[in-house]
């Protein structure tokens, strides 16, 4: 699965790589919680994660403490063969933009947030992953609570 780099606002979308690979669980007593990048759901705070890198688990943090992005659609593709990331982004980017929306109350053009999105790479699709994770997220940084219903 992948995830692209930001986008500017009013400009093109663009995608690039958060790649994700499989499973994971908490790496000690001091470490952050972490999730299986399989696992996520609509509705969970993610910490900051790398983009362009390959990944195996995501920081999963309670919405109300200051967190990176929040999952707020899932979209799951249905084509059999890979279709490729150029088409995969496409699709996530017209998808995620329709749900962010939605879910937001208000245009991705006049708001002050921005999305972006997890979706699958080749390798993770031959396993069966048809998964795009839509993130909201504020350029600004990190938020507090859900920005459902947050169009602005």
């Amino acid at each position: 699965m992948t995830a692209p780099l930001p986008r500017p606002l009013g400009g093109a979308v663009l995608a690039a790589a958060l790649v994700l690979a499989g499973c994971a669980g908490v790496d000690g007593d001091d470490a952050e919680p972490r999730g299986d990048v399989f696992s996520l759901e609509v509705g969970d705070c993610l910490g900051e994660a790398e983009l362009g890198a390959e990944i195996d688990s995501v920081e999963v943090l309670p919405c109300d403490e200051p967190h990176a992005s929040e999952v707020y659609a899932s979209i799951i593709l249905g084509d059999p063969e890979f279709p490729g990331i150029a088409a995969i982004t496409a699709e996530a980017d017209e998808r995620c933009l329709a749900e962010f929306e939605a879910f937001t109350g208000g245009p991705w053009t006049d708001s002050a947030y921005d999305f972006t999105y997890l979706h699958p790479t080749e390798g993770s699709w031959a396993n069966g992953d048809r998964e795009i994770l839509c993130q909201i997220y504020d350029p600004a940084g990190p938020t507090t609570g859900s920005l459902q219903g947050a169009a602005g």
